[in-house]
Formats: C-alpha cells, structure tokens, sequence
C-alpha cells in the first residue's frame, strides 16, 4: 500500500507492517494505523507515521538509550490486549520533542509506547511515575549527541 509521509513523501510499505493502535494514541484517537520509518543511518530514530493522515507523525526513540534501567509494568489488561505472552515480544518507544537546536531536543518517559512486535498491535501507556520526566533531555548538558550510546 502506499502511504503521504511527512518526512519521506510517498511511501510503499506491507500490509503486515502496519501497527494497530485500537484506541488511537492519546490525543490523535481518530488515527489507529502506522508505520515505523527509521530517520537515521544509526537506526536510533525513527518516525512513527500515521497510515491514515499524512501530517500525523510523531518521532521515537528507544528509551533504553537515554535511560538504562526504564522499566514499568504493563497490566495484565494491556497484555492480553496485546496478545503479549513473554518480554522479549515488545518494543518499547518514547516520543521525542524535536528542539532548535536538536541537542536541546527532550524525550517524554511518562509515556512509552508499546508494541507488538510480531503481532504489530500497540498501545501508549501513561506511567504517571515521578521517576520518569516528561521533558528528559536527550543529550547530557553541553549537548554531546555521541552520549545516546553509552
């Protein structure tokens, strides 16, 4: 099929490689499909783009690189929704606020998405954790853009 993209233009993808979103993401509920771009060679960022609207995309990133020890609990409820049986079935993203200039760009941690990654169906969970920022910097102060690797 082939789908607008904000950042790419028009774009041909699978079927079976569009994610199912059965409530839409908080605050773009009317929009239930997308698909995962990478934006960079690295692979680290990617654009999560709307199927169904091409001026919906939001950019993500694992938060495993920013924050080395993220973890949260997913419900029982959200596992079944998922069909999720064992970790290593999920992805794990987090939006990412771009910023003029990017190394001043933030990471919101309240917030991951969760995927499927075989059965494509995802969800975004709100955490409501004080230990995880809203507004996390992506770079450490000084803006050094090789720090997402260590």
């Amino acid at each position: 099929m082939e789908i607008e993209t904000v950042y790419f233009g028009t774009v041909t993808i699978e079927e079976e490689k569009v994610i199912t979103f059965k409530e839409g993401l908080p605050g773009l509920e009317d929009y239930k499909r997308f698909a995962l771009f990478p934006i960079d060679e690295e692979g680290v960022y990617f654009a999560l783009q709307s199927t169904e609207e091409q001026g919906v995309a939001l950019v993500v990133t694992s938060p495993y690189m920013i924050e080395e020890n993220y973890e949260f609990e997913i419900s029982d409820h959200m596992q079944e929704e998922l069909e999720i049986e064992k970790q290593e079935d999920v992805i794990v993203y987090n939006v990412v606020t771009l910023k003029d200039p990017f190394t001043t760009s933030t990471i919101n941690l309240q917030a991951p998405i969760v995927i499927h990654k075989d059965k494509r169906k995802a969800r975004q969970v709100i955490l409501n954790d004080e230990a995880y920022d809203v507004r996390r910097p992506l770079f450490p102060e000084g803006g050094d853009t090789d720090a997402r690797t260590e």
